[in-house]
């Protein structure tokens, strides 16, 4: 920084007291010309210290925070001028982002790149946006909870109730999927056990350990065990329906078992995935197989392969995927080989058989 201060100095009098003046030599006079560019300098820099202060905040805010209410990452961008991070602002929050309480309309090709959970009421809420999994929409945030869908296939919409419906829409909906979501400021307690948890939680960040953390965490274990029983209970019931020919109930149910995964679950081998996900995400690609619905179907299945699921025996022999197989063959090894590429290639065995002549009868 250019100090354009006069330095002061201590002149004596002859009484010996001092007083302060400033210190002007007749034979070095300063011209009068740095004078008047001295007090130039100073009123342009007092205007753009004004400017600054009087900036709106998202201009003055770094661009790599101007998102963080979108639920979106940007890669930070560093501005040539003033001018160009006006317009990259612009392009950024021009979509005006919903308050708290309010509900919000989003039309989405697929795929989209929105990933949803079971919450304790059983409706579905954003747990992860990805864009490069998929289409997204600068309002949606995590924690926003969907309130409408749009039906499997015509202009019908649903009431959002029942997360394994909801999930049974998406995958089998043909071209754009209409939401509604209600917009929550990034609100995660539709994972709490309850919300004693929540009250407990504030304790403990104020620095308070009372006597109630045993309970506290007896509590929550209690919980989690009540919740893997009815876990099971609707892996059971999904079953039960796959037997009875109910393929698209089935769907609902499995889906829902997919929704109750239980957070930050590390099993005995550091599997990040419970089994019953990855079999439930089979069994959900043998509903799609034995509706003739092949499309989802190879989703689906693609989705459990990628989520763990190893028996690739049962994948290609069982009877669960046997419409699947035999009706887009290409397609269904296609998908398979990318887990589980097999020792040979079948079109190079077919290739030596016919060079030597084993392939003719």
């Amino acid at each position: 920084h250019v100090d354009y201060s006069l330095k002061h100095t201590r002149q004596p009098k002859a009484k010996g007291r001092g007083h302060i003046t400033m210190r002007y030599n007749n034979n070095h006079r300063t011209p009068l010309f740095i004078l008047v560019a001295t007090a130039a300098l100073l009123v342009v820099a007092a205007a753009f210290s004004m400017g600054r202060a009087t900036q709106p905040a998202y201009l003055s805010a770094p661009i790599s925070t101007r998102t963080r209410s979108t639920g979106l990452a940007f890669r930070p961008i560093k501005p040539l001028c003033l001018q160009s991070q006006r317009r990259n602002v612009q392009s950024r929050v021009g979509v005006e982002m919903p308050k708290v309480g309010d509900q919000y309309e989003v039309n989405l090709d697929k795929p989209i790149g929105i990933s949803f959970a079971r919450g304790n009421d059983g409706r579905a809420y954003i747990i992860k946006l990805d864009p490069r999994k998929g289409n997204l929409d600068e309002r949606m945030e995590v924690g926003d909870v969907m309130t409408e869908i749009s039906a499997s296939f015509g202009d019908d919409v649903w009431k959002a109730q029942n997360f394994g419906q909801i999930m049974y829409a998406i995958r089998t909906r043909v071209g754009g999927c209409y939401f509604k979501f209600e917009k929550r400021d990034g609100d995660m307690g539709f994972l709490e056990m309850d919300n004693s948890d929540l009250d407990f939680k504030k304790e403990r960040r104020g620095g308070n350990y009372g006597a109630g953390t045993r309970e506290v965490q007896m509590r929550n274990y209690i919980t989690s065990k009540e919740n893997e029983r009815k876990r099971n209970e609707v892996f059971n019931t999904g079953l039960d329906d796959y037997k009875s020919g109910n393929y698209e109930d089935a769907i609902y149910k499995f889906e829902d078992v997919l929704g109750m995964e239980p957070p930050n679950y590390v099993g005995d081998n550091f599997a990040r995935i419970t089994p019953m996900y990855e079999v439930a995400s089979y069994n959900i690609a043998c509903c799609y197989s034995k509706m003739k619905n092949f499309d989802a179907g190879l989703e689906a299945l693609n989705d459990a392969l990628n989520c763990g699921f190893e028996d690739y025996e049962k994948v290609r022999t069982a009877d669960g995927l046997k419409e699947l197989r035999e009706s887009e063959p290409e397609k269904f090894n296609k998908v398979l080989n990318r887990y589980d590429e097999p020792v040979f290639d079948p079109k190079l065995v077919e290739g030596f058989k016919n060079f030597f002549g084993m392939g003719k009868n």
